[in-house]
């Protein structure tokens, strides 16, 4: 699977790019690789939130979701930068990409309050 999104404004960090390409990474249901369209050389790997984070339910506001153009949580794919380390693989839940899976019109959005951590151990998938 490869999908063009465009963000409303740019990934955090990432400025100013606002064209990815989101690629599912081969042999690992889940796992993409997020690459900006510019020769920048930029390169991040994403979860889908469905797959790995079962209890991961952020609230987004009514204008969140308008931005987005969405209106149901079955248009939403949810994903998480995932940050792979010497103890293992974190991943971001306080700052989610939120993505249109109609449109593929997305958006990095920091969550409100302090429910979601930053770095967030990934566990293991039970087999």
């Amino acid at each position: 699977m490869s999908a063009q999104l465009i963000f409303v404004e740019p990934p955090f960090g990432l400025e100013p790019l606002t064209d990815f390409t989101l690629t599912e990474v081969e042999g690992s249901s889940g796992l993409f690789a997020l690459t900006a369209d510019a020769d920048s050389g930029i390169r991040l790997f994403v979860l889908d939130a469905a797959a790995y984070l079962a209890d991961y339910s952020p609230v987004l506001s009514d204008e969140q979701c308008a931005t987005l153009g969405v209106s149901d949580p079955q248009e939403v794919l949810l994903l998480v930068v995932a940050n792979p380390g010497d103890g293992g693989v974190t991943v971001n839940l306080l700052a989610p990409i939120v993505v249109n899976a109609h449109t593929g019109v997305a958006a990095q959005i920091i969550l409100e309050g302090d429910e979601w951590p930053l770095r967030a151990e990934l566990a293991a998938r039970a087999a």
